[in-house]
């Protein structure tokens, strides 16, 4: 196998031999994405972009999320959101360590019942912070004006996937707001708590997992299904 960044062999669709990807790239195939950096504009484009076409490529197959952010810039975490609502599949939203800032905005807006977060993450929801350096101070009242319609937008946001009303919300996001993952699953930012099972309990289970039958794999969820062979062909 190649080294440096890690890869995988995958069977590309009418090849008669696998080939080696990113693993990244294999597991966008099975509908896994990942934001594990700042929101930013080069992060939001490409998770937009790879929603738009894994939907256009199936419609019919959910995609997950995962979550490990300490926040970014808010038009794109807003942008972000917006794309996950607007896609024909439902996007479940998994928390797997921060979910800071814009990080919880868009862990919160995954599909309804299908936001998750792991045991041993965090959660942080506060108001947006912006900065103003320049000569005009009148320019200063125009942006603010800007400013404070997309702090209520960004309430807005929560009320419609927390439940809240927006006085709640209002009041929550004044300051910085920490939460253990049962405490935002009790604010309404997530519908569960991944593993909320005693660790004993887990070990057990993974001990008497059955064994699959010969060309099966595990996917999401606990179901599994017949793999294709992505074996590298050794006929040169």
């Amino acid at each position: 196998m190649p080294v440096g960044i890690p890869k995988v062999p995958f069977l590309i669709p009418k090849d008669e031999a696998a080939t080696w990807v990113d693993i990244y790239n294999r597991l966008h195939r099975e509908r896994c994405l990942f934001l594990c950096q700042p929101l930013d504009f080069e992060i939001t484009n490409n998770l937009v972009g790879l929603l738009v076409f894994l939907t256009r490529e199936d419609m019919t197959r959910n995609q997950f999320l995962f979550i490990h952010c300490r926040g970014g810039w808010v038009l794109c975490g807003m942008g972000l959101f917006d794309m996950m609502r607007g896609v024909p599949p439902y996007v479940f939203t998994l928390s797997i360590g921060l979910a800071y800032s814009m990080g919880s905005l868009v862990l919160t807006g995954g599909e309804k019942g299908e936001r998750i977060a792991f045991p041993h993450g965090r959660v942080m929801m506060h108001q947006p912070i912006s900065s103003y350096i320049g000569p005009e101070i009148g320019e200063v009242y125009g942006e603010g004006d800007e400013f404070l319609t997309i702090r209520n937008h960004v309430i807005h946001l929560y009320t419609q996937t927390t439940g809240h009303t927006f006085a709640v919300i209002y009041r929550d996001i004044h300051r910085d707001g920490f939460m253990s993952p049962k405490e935002a699953k009790d604010h309404g930012i997530v519908d569960a708590v991944g593993l909320d099972m005693p660790l004993g309990k887990w070990q057990k289970m993974r001990l008497f997992r059955p064994a699959l039958p010969p060309g099966y794999v595990w996917e999401l969820g606990g179901s599994w299904r017949k793999e294709e062979s992505d074996e590298i062909s050794s006929d040169h």
